[in-house]
């Protein structure tokens, strides 16, 4: 299934796009997309409907993040080792872990906003993983379980904030709109390797990341393992596991960065798209 939730921010419905990419209304049966149904009873039970007899949705609407209510907005750095090759770091021996705030997660299609003073704003294609239930202590081989969908994540950074003032990468992360996350939850059963995804993001029409998931170092499930070990990962908790080559920091022989104007487009194999425009915060 993709599940999708639409509408004005802070008024998103539920929503199912059926198999000829038709928006249709959940809403008789979920109150929303969020970690409350998440859970396998629920999914079982919306694997159950019938598309055709959902009431579909006229026009485009906007469409918000795919999960609501996000509990924790977990991050995974250097997990690629293209990537990794590209900023000329180390391989990780574990994976490094950041958090974005809350604050920063936007519908798939919402504008970004480039922070006040910022020159050093940069694109990140990610896969995102979104835990269905309860997950402490699992091991690898169970990690996958406890995984209801994939979605597309765009982890914009602001590379200055990141690295040159002191702290946390978190800072460079978490700024208003750096978190675009969608445009659907596609559950679990539908991507059949979710390693072997390929991914892309395209800056003004031109192709500036171009990479697959076989090139993590730490697989998703790998990741679902090691967090689980040092708290719980909750239903809704989405984990945005990485990036590929072709960053605008990695550009040679200058670093490339986001100014106003642009437009970036974002997807992944199965997963869908994004686009976002690209504005300076007032």
């Amino acid at each position: 299934m993709k599940l999708v939730r639409y509408g004005e921010p802070g008024q998103e419905k539920p929503g199912l796009i059926d198999a000829e990419g038709a928006l249709r209304d959940l809403s008789a049966h979920v109150p929303d997309i969020t970690g409350a149904t998440l859970d396998e009873a629920t999914l079982d039970r919306l694997r159950a409907l019938d598309p055709a007899e959902l009431p579909p949705v006229a026009g485009t609407p906007r469409l918000g993040a795919c999960v609501g209510d996000i509990g924790k907005y977990l991050c995974i750095g250097l997990n690629y080792s293209d990537h990794a090759a590209e900023t000329g770091l180390p391989i990780p021996e574990h994976p490094i872990l950041f958090m974005k705030a809350n604050s920063a997660i936007v519908g798939p299609n919402d504008d970004v906003y480039l922070p006040r003073g910022s020159e050093s704003s940069d694109w990140e294609v990610e896969l995102g993983v979104v835990i269905g239930k309860p997950a402490k202590y699992v091991s690898e081989a169970e990690a996958l379980d406890y995984v209801a969908g994939y979605c597309v994540c765009n982890d914009v950074s602001e590379r200055h904030f990141q690295t040159q003032l002191s702290g946390q990468w978190t800072k460079g992360k978490s700024c208003d709109t750096f978190g675009p996350t969608g445009p659907w939850m596609v559950t679990r059963d539908e991507i059949a390797d979710v390693q072997n995804l390929s991914m892309w993001l395209d800056v003004n029409g031109k192709r500036m990341q171009n990479g697959s998931t076989k090139t993590m170092i730490f697989t998703v499930a790998q990741i679902v393992a090691h967090l689980s070990e040092l708290f719980t990962l909750q239903p809704g908790d989405v984990i945005s596991t990485g990036t590929p080559p072709g960053v605008g920091m990695g550009m040679k022989p200058e670093p490339v960065y986001l100014k106003p104007g642009d437009v970036m487009e974002v997807g992944i194999e199965g997963l869908g798209e994004q686009r976002q425009d690209v504005k300076m915060d007032a």
